[in-house]
């Protein structure tokens, strides 16, 4: 296992970057500890892929360095990085059985057979596979390829770091569910460092210890799911994690009221003078339709999904979403929205603000 230090790293992959536009990786500076479970989340094209293959040594950075426990890696091949890496799209050699292929990894190590044997039946068990391992791999269909990818990744205990790029892509549904649950066993019996590269918010929520929300070449905020929910450091990660996404509203501040079209919103922290654009921040769960209270809204229309209702709203011009109880009464007089104070984050600059006590 190891500790991962990302050192003034940043990559273009122009020959002669001149702005910061120009780097497909902005300059990151973070400390990945060992043992914990990563997930580097974030849209297409935002710098994931790229940072994993940095870490994986598949691609030199441009400037700045890695380290693997305080050792410099930063032009170590990927081989001397002792990683396993599973990728998007299943790589086995179809030529071989399923035993074959999950053994590879550690026959080309050297270990004994009788090791081989026993680490290949457990990692069969784990992913499904025991009824499969004589097959030879040609004939499975994609997922039970990817499956394979996946079962040789993890098949070595002794790796500095498993990374995992968009590795369920092309597994069904119900699937995923066991192999994210099986992965997650995975980390807790073995304390492996593990990255997992994903745009699911779904499936980074419930793989990592920490989510890590990339955003335009940055990590944005590093955080656990309830940090990141309750308290985006961005704009992004407000609207990115959370289905529907936080309300986001341009706004003026002054102390502890923040101003919407002259309307008062209450806050539970004072704020000093903010400049550039300013917005509040309030997930539709803390806020609550009313009849009686709180700032006029228009109903557009709402969604029962089962669990909750879903209400699609417009505020002052902007487009705001409301979640309401499964069993909760919507009458037609309920055309007001009331914010909880407490749970309402306040950005400038699309970065949140920390205030103080009001």
């Amino acid at each position: 296992m190891a500790k991962i230090t990302l050192d003034n790293l940043a990559h273009s992959y122009l020959a002669n970057p001149t702005s910061e536009d120009d780097y497909a990786l902005k300059e990151l500076n973070h400390v990945w500890n060992d043992g914990e479970a990563y997930a580097l989340l974030g849209a297409s094209g935002c710098g994931k892929s790229t940072l994993l293959n940095i870490i994986s040594g598949l691609l030199k950075p441009s400037r700045g360095r890695i380290l693997f426990n305080d050792q410099d890696v930063t032009d170590a091949a990927t081989a001397e990085r002792n990683i396993a890496q599973v990728f998007q799209f299943p790589v086995v050699y179809d030529t071989m059985t399923v035993r074959d292929n999950l053994a590879f990894p550690l026959r080309n190590r050297g270990r004994d057979e009788a090791y081989v044997a026993e680490r290949v039946q457990e990692i069969a068990r784990m992913i499904g596979m025991e009824a499969e391992l004589d097959r030879k791999a040609r004939g499975l269909t994609a997922d039970a390829k990817q499956k394979i990818s996946l079962g040789r990744g993890m098949v070595r205990k002794e790796v500095n770091a498993l990374l995992f790029d968009e590795p369920l892509t092309v597994i069904d549904p119900h699937m995923k569910w066991e192999l994210r649950t099986q992965l997650k066993s995975l980390h807790h019996e073995f304390g492996h460092t593990m990255i997992y590269v994903t745009h699911d918010q779904t499936e980074a929520l419930t793989f990592a210890d920490k989510v890590v929300v990339m955003y335009d070449g940055r990590v944005v905020q590093i955080g656990t799911p309830q940090e990141l929910f309750e308290t985006p450091a961005h704009t992004f990660v407000g609207y990115f994690i959370g289905s529907p996404g936080m309300n986001v509203i341009p706004a003026t501040i002054e102390g502890n009221v923040a101003n919407v079209n002259g309307s008062r919103v209450p806050l539970s922290q004072a704020f000093g003078k903010l400049d550039g654009k300013v917005e509040i921040g309030v997930r539709p769960e803390y806020a609550t339709l009313s009849a009686s209270e709180g700032l006029p809204v228009k109903v557009r229309r709402v969604e029962d999904v089962g669990r909750h209702k879903i209400i699609r709203a417009e505020f002052f011009g902007n487009d705001i979403n409301i979640i309401a109880d499964e069993g909760a009464a919507i009458g037609a007089d309920m055309n007001r929205v009331v914010f909880d104070p407490a749970h309402i984050n306040v950005y400038a600059n699309d970065w949140r603000v920390e205030g103080e006590a009001a």
